[in-house]
């Protein structure tokens, strides 16, 4: 069935397409799940065991109830868009769809930078970067195959779980270690 919704392109058979867009789907939810257990959540854990009882209750809703909400309705848009590049893989994504695909990593990365903000006191500049990048790419996914788009913010993704995993290896050591 998966197969014969996929549209075929002159490159590839829609098989293939179709094969190669659901490894970029599971890469890409790959990359989201680096960039939510990688550092932060080791600091939140921290964080919250630190904190006393009435800080901690604040915090834990805070962070894991309302700044959690953006981050799941992020997941939700780009699970949108996966499935409509599963489904039109060799023709651009219509408008919505781009909006939630890319829209959708934008808004997971900022409310990540939200949950950070709210336990770390932090924002991650590269992240924002990254989260403009993803919303400049809407005008580019209604134009270019989808497939393309999601092998786009794929590479940006990992490109980003890159620079943070080589930018920060003394602070993971040291977060580890305590």
């Amino acid at each position: 069935m998966l197969q014969k919704r996929c549209l075929s392109d002159a490159r590839l058979s829609p098989k293939d397409q179709c094969l190669a867009a659901v490894v970029l789907g599971i890469a890409l939810a790959a990359a989201l799940w680096w960039a939510y257990f990688d550092l932060v959540m080791l600091s939140a854990e921290r964080r919250l065991t630190e904190a006393r009882a009435e800080e901690r209750a604040r915090l834990a809703l805070d962070s894991y109830g309302y700044l959690h909400l953006p981050m799941v309705a992020g997941i939700i848009f780009a699970a949108l868009g996966i499935e409509q590049t599963l489904a039109h893989t060799g023709e651009p994504l219509g408008t919505i769809p781009a909006v939630a695909l890319c829209g959708g990593i934008a808004l997971y990365l900022v409310g990540h930078n939200a949950f950070r903000l709210r336990v770390e006191g932090s924002v991650s500049v590269p992240r924002l970067v990254v989260a403009v990048v993803c919303l400049g790419l809407i005008g580019v996914a209604v134009s270019v195959s989808s497939i393309l788009t999601l092998a786009v913010l794929v590479l940006v993704l990992c490109g980003l779980a890159a620079f943070e995993t080589a930018s920060s290896r003394e602070f993971r050591r040291e977060l580890r270690a305590r």
